[in-house]
């Protein structure tokens, strides 16, 4: 079974209520089928500089509630939430309820977490992998209950839900789309098993890894993780995941040595690189097919300030 191509923009630079609400129905009206924030809190300063992460203006929730309500279509995400920063019964009440009031148009992306630094800046603590990842498996485990309106009876070691049914009700069933994406095996199996779409992230720019892998031969590793633990509902699977360099150009190799210069990496690197799409849009066209024959990608997010530029690959395949 092959899933048809997708498309989503990851978005962090709108900083006004206008800008927000044109960006929305901008990525609606060119065909993305999703609209991604990310769960980070830091203005400027030094934290987010230590974070290594650009200032993000607005909350998810929000504004994923805001751009559903000005759009028809458009699919609305975080990629992904935190869930050392939420209350978890909240947390997936919220989700409920943004995909009732989007008549069903959430996916809701979860993860373990990953910044130190934004950690220490906000006071929350950041406990080792393992205890993370426990906590992330304790949360889907509340979120898929919560969305079959059952009664809860959930007391873990990090999450509690008693007494009380998940509500309300949310449109798709049995649950929103769960997105988990991550590098490790534990968690790449976790979303093999528990997932709707699973995230392979971005993999190492360095010509070969400290383990003798170069860039594809990674992602390969990560989605064999998936289709691992996916077993026989591999194919139903959306795999995720987001170019980090994005150039819709007839100069290939001139956009490649800009982006060599930028990574410190080799300009042959990052020609098949799995996070680099360079080329034409016929050409990066093609080589998405062939990504999705053989990393089994089929649903990409494109940073925002390639939107438009990247328009007409998404009008060649989208849904294809």
């Amino acid at each position: 079974m092959t899933k048809p191509f997708r498309f989503a923009v990851q978005a962090t630079r709108a900083a006004s209520a206008g800008q927000w609400v044109d960006l929305a129905r901008k990525v609606e009206d060119l065909g993305y089928s999703t609209l991604f924030l990310a769960d980070h809190y830091l203005g400027k300063g030094s934290a987010s500089k230590q974070a290594r992460w650009p200032p993000q203006h607005f909350a998810p929730l929000t504004a994923m509630a805001t751009a559903a309500a000005v759009t028809t279509t458009l699919r609305v995400g975080c990629r992904v939430f935190c869930v050392d920063y939420h209350v978890p019964a909240v947390l997936v009440k919220e989700a409920a309820t943004l995909d009732l009031l989007s008549d069903g148009r959430l996916e809701f992306g979860l993860g373990a977490g990953w910044s130190a630094p934004e950690y220490r800046a906000m006071g929350v603590r950041f406990a080792e992998a393992a205890s993370r990842v426990d906590k992330l498996e304790e949360v889907i485990a509340l979120y898929k209950a919560h969305a079959a309106g059952d009664p809860l009876e959930i007391d873990g070691e990090f999450v509690t839900a008693q007494g009380y049914a998940g509500s309300p009700e949310p449109v798709q069933k049995p649950h929103p789309p769960l997105m988990i994406g991550g590098s490790r095996q534990r968690v790449l199996g976790l979303a093999g098993r528990e997932a709707d779409i699973a995230s392979i992230s971005t993999v190492p720019f360095d010509p070969v890894d400290d383990r003798g892998r170069t860039p594809h031969q990674e992602a390969v590793r990560r989605t064999a993780h998936v289709r691992a633990a996916a077993g026989e509902r591999f194919g139903e699977l959306d795999i995720e995941s987001s170019p980090f360099f994005t150039a819709v150009t007839a100069d290939r190799a001139g956009a490649v040595d800009r982006i060599a210069a930028i990574v410190g990496a080799p300009a042959e690197t990052l020609i098949d690189h799995p996070n680099v799409l360079i080329g034409t849009a016929a050409e990066i066209s093609d080589r998405l097919v062939e990504r999705r024959d053989t990393l089994g990608v089929n649903y990409l997010s494109i940073q925002q300030s390639e939107i438009e530029s990247f328009a007409p690959v998404v009008a060649r395949l989208a849904g294809q």
